[in-house]
């Protein structure tokens, strides 16, 4: 079987293969497919990062399979074995509209159980990662253990369709604790929302839908450093059919909980 080390160390010359290949397609054409809707669009490049990413695993790591977001790889029932856990860009629209704020998502996990998590901010050239148990990073500096925040103090990152109306929660549940919160910011793109909690850069993260690939990289990183992670009524995350997600620094997993989701029965 393939060490971690050594799984580690090939996705990481993957990850920045894979972003020299995006910054390059900034002065290419873009060929552009709706997918379920006019807001869920998908690109040349998102299958070309994707099948790039099988070609290189399956190649390398023959018996390991490859759960990722354009269907590229196998078909995922559970998470037997060693499985790689790949969004090729998380954040495809700001891809397409402002060539930033997207990052290539990849989570290693072995009998469901996370071993390695990576997001790369391609423009920005960050690479944050981790190895369970050893400490996360962005590059090489070693992100320090987060610290705990009321939400008062806190920077919230959630996107405003939650407190408008939607399928997916009573848009009055939330409102109260945006408007408690120090501040509110949205980036679309689930796995850098997740790196920067992870790095301090944001107090908490909340959204009501994502698929495994959007978190299986940055819940091993927002983790490593001490965060709470959970879906929105405190359970633990699905792996296989996505989820909702809220992760946050100490503390304030506790306080949002008592004072605005428990016993709300719209959730």
């Amino acid at each position: 079987m393939a060490s971690v080390k050594e799984m580690d160390t090939y996705a990481k010359l993957w990850m920045k293969e894979a972003g020299s290949k995006l910054r390059a397609s900034f002065e290419t054409k873009l060929n552009i497919e709706i997918k379920t809707n006019p807001n869920d669009l998908v690109t040349n490049m998102d299958k070309a990062i994707e099948t790039f990413f099988c070609d290189k695993i399956t190649g390398t790591f023959p018996e390991h399979r490859i759960f990722g977001e354009e269907g590229m790889g196998n078909e995922i029932k559970d998470l037997k074995g060693t499985v790689w856990i790949l969004d090729p860009i998380d954040g495809t629209l700001n891809f397409i509209h402002q060539q930033r704020n997207f990052a290539i998502s990849l989570g290693i996990y072995e009998d469901g159980i996370g071993k390695i998590g990576m997001v790369y901010d391609v423009v920005n050239d960050e690479l944050y990662h981790v190895i369970k148990g050893e400490g996360a990073f962005m590059n090489d500096q070693r992100l320090s253990p987060l610290k705990e925040v009321s939400v008062s103090k806190a920077i919230l990152s959630m996107n405003a369709s939650w407190v408008t109306e939607n399928r997916r929660i009573d848009p009055s549940l939330l409102a109260p604790l945006v408007r408690d919160a120090r501040g509110t910011r949205s980036y679309g793109s689930a796995a850098l929302e997740l790196a920067y909690v992870a790095a301090g850069r944001l107090d908490a993260y909340i959204t009501m839908r994502l698929m495994p690939w959007d978190f299986a990289g940055g819940v091993l990183l927002v983790e490593e450093v001490g965060g709470e992670v959970s879906n929105i009524t405190d359970k633990k995350l699905d792996f296989l059919e996505g989820d909702s997600l809220f992760v946050s620094k100490p503390g304030l997993h506790k306080e949002v909980f008592e004072k605005y989701l428990t016993g709300n029965t719209s959730l």
